[in-house]
């Protein structure tokens, strides 16, 4: 398999990586929202200083959270590489595969 040319975009993937981002922010807390829902039928999670919470319930929201972003996150930005790496033929990281 041929490898890929790789070339700094350094100006140019930032915006996008900007906006790719804040959308997987976004998505993610959605998701979560509707998670939590679906499990406890509640409208609100729990957050680490809410009184009447117990520990259990605490982290197992903030683990169900954490696992949704980090998901979510990886989705996003594996689709926007994709999609830069089509218009331009680059993919748009440096060597080690971290954002320039």
């Amino acid at each position: 398999m041929a490898k890929k040319k790789k070339m700094k975009l350094p100006f140019a993937y930032q915006p996008v990586g900007f906006v790719l981002g804040w959308s997987s922010g976004w998505l993610a807390g959605l998701a979560f929202r509707k998670t939590w829902m679906a499990i406890r039928h509640e409208e609100d999670a729990p957050d680490a200083l809410d009184r009447d919470r117990g520990w259990g319930e605490i982290l197992l929201a903030a683990a169900i959270q954490g696992a949704i972003f980090a998901v979510v996150r990886s989705a996003v930005d594996r689709t926007g590489a994709k999609a830069i790496e089509r218009k331009t033929g680059v993919w748009p990281t440096d060597e080690k595969g971290g954002r320039d």
